[in-house]
């Protein structure tokens, strides 16, 4: 009898062992964090004239207080603006330039900037991920970039930063935000005055 519980515990041990999977043989899964972004800095310089910056600082994040939000001027009516964008972490000191990480993932991250209908301006990327990552792909990345302004007018000009977009969905590489998915890293909208 004796021999007959051992066999069946035995049995029983061998069975559990064998139903059992071990995960070190699994990879395990590529983490990657979503971007600490505080401050967000769109500078624009035209062909002529002042240099325009619109900014915005949130260093509570989701936190009670909103973002505080600059903008140095108005732009004028019929001039090109070369714009670039500045992403920064002041959660840690010294600040964390964010933009580093964006160009080593340029195949990874996308910016699209929205005009509003009443706001009288064109964007156009400027920059490709073959610039950061040498390549060869022409997509858009949208650190760099040109706004047109048009005809005296007032709306909103917003910034979201995409990382994972549809880099080859329809509309996308023109800038058009409807097709892109992904996760936003940041969107920040600032009311521009065209004079």
């Amino acid at each position: 009898m004796k021999t007959t519980k051992c066999i069946a515990l035995a049995l029983i041990a061998i069975i559990n062992l064998t139903a059992c999977s071990s995960d070190d043989d699994a990879t395990p899964e590529v983490i990657n964090e979503e971007e600490v972004i505080t401050t967000i800095t769109v500078t624009l310089v035209p062909q002529t004239g002042e240099t325009v910056t619109l900014s915005s600082r949130d260093l509570d994040g989701d936190g009670p207080n909103p973002p505080v939000i600059n903008i140095s001027g108005s732009l004028q009516a019929g001039i090109l603006y070369e714009g670039s964008i500045e992403l920064l972490n002041e959660t840690v000191s010294p600040a964390e330039i964010v933009n580093e990480e964006i160009e080593e993932e340029a195949d990874a991250h996308q910016f699209f900037y929205q005009v509003s209908t009443g706001l009288n301006a064109t964007i156009t990327y400027t920059d490709t991920e073959n610039e950061y990552l040498s390549n060869g792909s022409q997509n858009p990345v949208g650190i760099n970039f040109q706004l047109q302004a048009g005809d005296a007018s007032t709306g909103i000009l917003s910034v979201t930063l995409r990382h994972q977009p549809s880099k080859d969905a329809a509309g996308v590489s023109d800038g058009d935000i409807a097709n892109a998915g992904g996760e936003s890293d940041v969107a920040q909208s600032f009311e521009v005055e065209i004079e």
